[in-house]
Order: structure tokens, then sequence, then C-alpha cells
């Protein structure tokens, strides 16, 4: 067995559950001991003194100056849209059109998706992400590699085919015989091997013929314990070309409901236009929505309402998500600076120009996001909502060590002067520190932030000895 020690900083319950008192989700050890088994698994965590008089003989890594929390999870991003990310493109359709159907057909060719694919699992790791749902491309070699490589790095991946076959170029389509029958292979060689699930993957509703998303229902019936990953309601030109297309419905979830895809294993990328209604059927079936704040500003998309998502009568589970390339960032920290920001917009509407079938008060304190809301949507809250938490997500007994190890002297020159008001040089002694730590971190820090990402125990990155393993 192998022991980390240092401070470390998790969560065992949802904050927005606790208003007044976030700190009553959130364990904080400044003293703490991880116990690792050979075969990368959690069997003992506390504080130091106590862990380490049950475990009297064992080699034990150091890791002081810093904070150790569990590893990030992205439930949103693009594989082969790696080289693009940061490319103008004006808003969705158009953007897909210009740069994202061109760059994601060169993955259809081997050699050059194990490159591109290489590189993003070191540029994941680097940004402190462990865990990834991810979308590939509408041809099976691409969910094949990457496949390969997370096996490889012995990374939690959930991924499929990306399956399209109207609006887009007749280059770039599947037929949903062809996905059909790639799927289940796939399915068959790959879902639940080792770290990997699969996600049955339609890219969207506006992308997806009739044909299509039958055929997406049937894998989800005849398989149904794997996942299933989507986009919805991201843009308003989009939504009217999905009811245009799906002219039986009457809005965008009822497409995913009429094939019976809508469930505990559900995920809607964005879902910025979503109705109340439509909010209150995805708590219903226990779906989850991801947040991709960096892609819907980046896109003009609109401004998420994370208020409304996190209403405790109807509670959507959330992750949060880069969005690559849309989102102009890998790194989760970003990510949370950007979603700060987007609950801040939403709130500066109550002085009294609010549309109140929009927003009330109650809804605006939700959109706060505190540093414990924040770094629990990335960890723990992002895990729930892909039916993970019985394996990633905090440091339970018993499940995957994968950490990331924060150093709040990373990042601009500014971010040292502003984190010294905390901890100095040093790594946080209170929860109250930790928190405001965080947050620096979050709001003036980036990814260099991540001086260590550890999977299943063993060091995967060092950004001081500036690689990936």
């Amino acid at each position: 067995m192998r022991a980390i020690r240092g401070a470390f900083l998790d969560f065992v319950d949802d904050p927005w559950r606790h208003v007044g008192d976030e700190q009553a989700a959130t364990r904080f050890f400044a003293d703490g001991l991880l116990v690792v088994d050979d075969r990368g698994i959690i069997v003992d965590f506390g504080p130091h003194d106590e862990v380490s008089a049950r475990h009297p003989s064992m080699d034990v890594v150091e890791i002081s100056d810093r904070l150790i929390l569990p590893g990030f999870i992205d439930g949103h991003i693009h594989i082969p849209q790696t080289r693009i990310l940061g490319s103008y493109g004006e808003q969705l359709l158009p953007w897909l059109e210009k740069w994202v159907f061109p760059e994601e057909r060169r993955y259809f060719d081997r050699e050059y998706a194990e490159e591109g694919v290489r590189r993003f699992f070191d540029t994941l790791l680097a940004s402190g992400t462990t865990t990834c749902q991810a979308f590939t491309t509408a041809q099976p070699v691409t969910a094949e590699v990457v496949f390969e490589e997370a096996a490889r790095r012995n990374m939690r991946i959930i991924t499929g085919i990306t399956a399209i076959d109207v609006n887009a170029p007749e280059w770039f389509t599947t037929t949903a015989d062809e996905f059909y029958a790639a799927a289940t292979e796939l399915i068959d060689r790959h879902h639940g091997v080792g770290r990997s699930s699969y996600a049955v993957t339609p890219r969207f509703a506006y992308g997806a013929s009739k044909d299509l998303l039958a055929a997406c229902g049937r894998l989800k019936a005849e398989n149904p314990d794997v996942w299933v990953h989507t986009h919805i309601s991201e843009n308003p030109s989009e939504i009217r070309g999905v009811l245009q297309l799906h002219d039986d419905c009457t809005d965008y979830l009822e497409v995913y409901e009429k094939y019976g895809l809508v469930g505990p294993k559900f995920t809607g990328g964005h879902g910025v236009w979503l109705t109340d209604g439509e909010f209150r059927r995805l708590s219903a079936a226990g779906a989850a929505v991801t947040f991709c704040p960096c892609s819907n500003l980046y896109l003009g998309s609109g401004l998420f309402r994370l208020g409304r998502a996190t209403d405790p009568e109807h509670r959507v589970l959330l992750t949060f998500g880069s969005d690559v390339g849309g989102g102009n960032r890998f790194s989760m920290l970003n990510v949370l600076e950007e979603a700060y920001k987007v609950g801040m917009l939403n709130n500066t509407q109550l002085d009294g120009s609010i549309d109140p079938s929009r927003q009330d008060a109650a809804e605006a304190e939700r959109n706060r996001l505190s540093p414990y809301r924040a770094f629990y949507s990335v960890t723990l809250g992002g895990a729930e909502a892909l039916r993970l938490d019985d394996k990633v997500g905090n440091f339970d007994i018993g499940k995957e060590a994968d950490f990331v190890v924060l150093d709040g002297r990373g990042g601009p020159p500014a971010v040292r002067w502003r984190t010294g008001l905390s901890v100095g040089d040093a790594a946080p002694t209170t929860l109250e520190h930790a928190a405001d730590l965080l947050f620096a971190i979050m709001m003036v820090g980036d990814d260099r932030a991540v001086a260590e990402t550890w999977v299943m125990g063993e060091r995967a990155y060092s950004r001081d000895a500036g690689d990936v393993a």
C-alpha cells in the first residue's frame, strides 16, 4: 500500500442543500492521510495521526504547501475539437460548418486520431481532469482510439460514436443502420471493461433523423446500463430547427423522451433555453444537464439558469463541462470562473427590470457560485450526475484514488499575491482559509495551479517535471 500525506478537501453532500452553512457539506483535513492499495483503491482516509496509527509501516508521499482535491470531472467535451479551440466563428450552427465538421472529418483517419487523442489526454491531465464524458465522431474508429488510449492511461471515460445523419455534409454523416451495428460492437468490446463506459451519443436532435433516434432508443433498450449523452437547447436557431425536423414534438426534451432516452444516465449538454416544464421533467426522470459557461459565452448561446436548475423542489443533476472546442479552455478552473460570472450576470436583472417568469430572489441566491458549490460541482456533484459517485468524486473508502494537487501560487503573477492573503506560502490550516484559497484559484488562477494529477493512486502528471506519464 501507499499513503499520501497533505491537506485534503472534498465533499460529502450537496452545498446547495445547506444554504447558509455550506461548510456542513465539506470535509477538510489540514494534515490528512490517504491510503491506497495496489489496485488504486482508497482503503483508509482521515486525519494523519489517526490513520497512520492503523498503518504503521508503509511508504508515504508527502505533499506540502498545497491542497489536494478529488480529480476534476468534465461532463461534456469534444475530443476531436482539441485543435480548433479558440477558432473565430459567429454562433453555433455556422461555427460547426466552418470549423468543426472539417476537423472532425480528419479523425476518420486512425493515424490522425491517435495523435489527436494523445494530445487530448495530455492536456486533460495537465488541467487536473481525471474523468470525462466525451464526444467523438460519426465513425467508430475515433471512439475505438479513445477507448484504447483511456485504457492505456487507466482513466475513467464515458464515450461513444457521435451519430449524425442530417443537417451536415454527406461526407460527415453516418446512417442509422451503420451506427447501430458499429455501436453494438463497441458496447460489446468496451462497455464496463476496466474504467470505460459506453454512451449512446446522438450529436443533437437537429442532426438526427427519426430513424437515427429510433436506433439510439433501440441501443438503450437492449443495453439499459449504458449512458446517453447529447446536446439540448443550446441555441435558439438550433431549437427552431429541431422543432421543424421533429414537428410531432412540442419542445426539445420531448424529442429524446419519445425514443426512451431520458432517464438516470441521460445527460443533455447546455440546456440554456430549457423551459421550466422541461427542467421539471428532467428532474423527475433523474436525468442530468451539463453547464458549459465557456462555450455558451464564446458562441453567444446565452446564460444558463443555474439557480433554476438547483431549485430544491425540482433539482436537476448537474455536471459542469468545458465543451472544448466551443469552450476555449480545458481547465475546469476556467469553467468555474465563467460559471461564477454567468450567475452574477443573471442576478444583475434584480433591479426591477427582471422578467418575473424567469427568476425570483430564491433563484438569484442559488445563482451565486461559492467556492463550496463550485468545487462540489466538478467533483462529487459531477460524479453524482453521471451516476459514478460509487467510484469517484470524493475520498470515501472504496473509491478510486483520482485526485488533483493544487498550488495556490501557480498562475499569473497576481495570483501569488492574492492567495497569500489566506495562506502565504503554506497549505491552508482551516476550512475557511481553504475555501478562500480555492475561490482565488478559480477566479485569478488557471491550469498552472495544477501541480500534479494522480490517477488510481499513481502520479500521471507533474507540472514541475513538465511531463505526463
